[in-house]
């Protein structure tokens, strides 16, 4: 009895720690974007910033899928909980195809900016299309380490390393990607509205 209260004590220590650094790393990310937004807006009285761009379509595409994202890692994690293995299997493959698409999304939005005649480098390229392209490409630099983390929560599932008493790699990844879908709606409302 002893033994099983030290390792339940043990669980919930290691599961408060991993949340914290998980945290810090997300507050870290916030500040960063926090950074660049905050340039974007000083950038935008510069004579030549672009007044009349508009954002791709794929962005609005992609915004739905990344909310998806959520919506199924969420679920994934409460099928967990209730040990439903076979669901949490197809929530998370879900969730994993879902990441994939909001990459090639992103991609195509990249390429409906060039079809437009602007450019993100280059002697054809402008100060609104870079900002844009930076902002989104480091967004998908973090969604690469949230597509990483959850095949490898997805390796650990099927190595049935998770149960409905053991959840903290999902609860983490779960974290991860809420805030890397929030801070993308951020993103898409900011580039929106002040553009």
């Amino acid at each position: 009895m002893e033994m099983t209260l030290k390792t339940n004590e043990e669980q919930v220590r290691k599961s408060k720690s991993a949340k914290l650094i998980l945290l810090f790393a997300m507050v870290s990310m916030t500040m960063m974007f926090a950074g660049l937004t905050s340039a974007f807006v000083v950038s935008k009285s510069r004579a030549d910033w672009l007044k009349n761009f508009e954002l791709p379509s794929a962005f609005y595409w992609s915004t739905a899928v990344i909310i998806g994202c959520s919506v199924t890692f969420y679920l994934a994690k409460k099928a967990m909980q209730k040990d439903n293995r076979s669901a949490v299997t197809g929530l998370l493959l879900g969730t994993l195809a879902l990441g994939v698409l909001f990459v090639f999304l992103q991609f195509k939005g990249f390429g409906q900016i060039v079809a437009q005649g602007y450019y993100f480098t280059g002697e054809g390229s402008s100060i609104t299309t870079t900002f844009l392209y930076v902002v989104t490409v480091t967004h998908l630099l973090h969604l690469a380490g949230g597509i990483i983390s959850l095949l490898i929560i997805i390796y650990n599932h099927f190595k049935q390393k998770y149960n409905s008493t053991q959840t903290l790699g999902i609860e983490l990844g779960a974290m991860y990607w809420h805030f890397l879908d929030l801070l993308w709606v951020y993103l898409f409302l900011f580039l929106f509205f002040f553009k």
